[in-house]
């Protein structure tokens, strides 16, 4: 009886967990940020004063993200179909720029997790720091 209710219990667990890992499809729309200048506040992370470095963060490998419009931040796993999200030439061409993004978003332990189908709208560079922060990591 023991094992039977064991066995009950592991079943149970197994189902909830596999329900809280279904993820919620949705539409985000913000811009797309470096992740550790934005986590560590090393330099100003957004923007056009951030636009190269967070190129060369993105291409050596540190995780993209979307700074969303309802205040929130998604770290982008995957773009469309590439089969990488490190150096990902997809992620390079729109860093910094507003987008709209199509996305299956996963949430576990508080923190937001998306894997973009597709690029809805993209609006370029939007947010022009640049003019107040000087262009970095170099500053004015």
């Amino acid at each position: 009886m023991r094992v039977l209710t064991l066995a009950a219990m592991a079943a149970a667990a197994l189902s909830t967990a596999a329900q809280a890992a279904a993820p919620e499809r949705v539409q985000i729309t913000g811009e797309i940020i470096d992740t550790w200048c934005y986590l560590t506040e090393i330099m100003y992370p957004e923007g056009s004063a951030h636009h190269q470095c967070a190129i060369w963060c993105a291409a050596g490998g540190i995780p993209v993200g979307i700074k969303g419009d309802d205040g929130k931040v998604y770290v982008v796993l995957k773009l469309g179909a590439d089969s990488t999200s490190v150096a990902n030439p997809g992620v390079l061409e729109i860093q910094s720029h507003k987008v709209k993004v199509d996305a299956d978003l996963y949430v576990r332990d508080g923190i937001n997790y998306l894997t973009v189908a597709k690029v809805l709208d993209d609006k370029g560079i939007v947010n022009l720091t640049h003019d107040e922060y000087g262009i970095q990591p170099f500053g004015e």
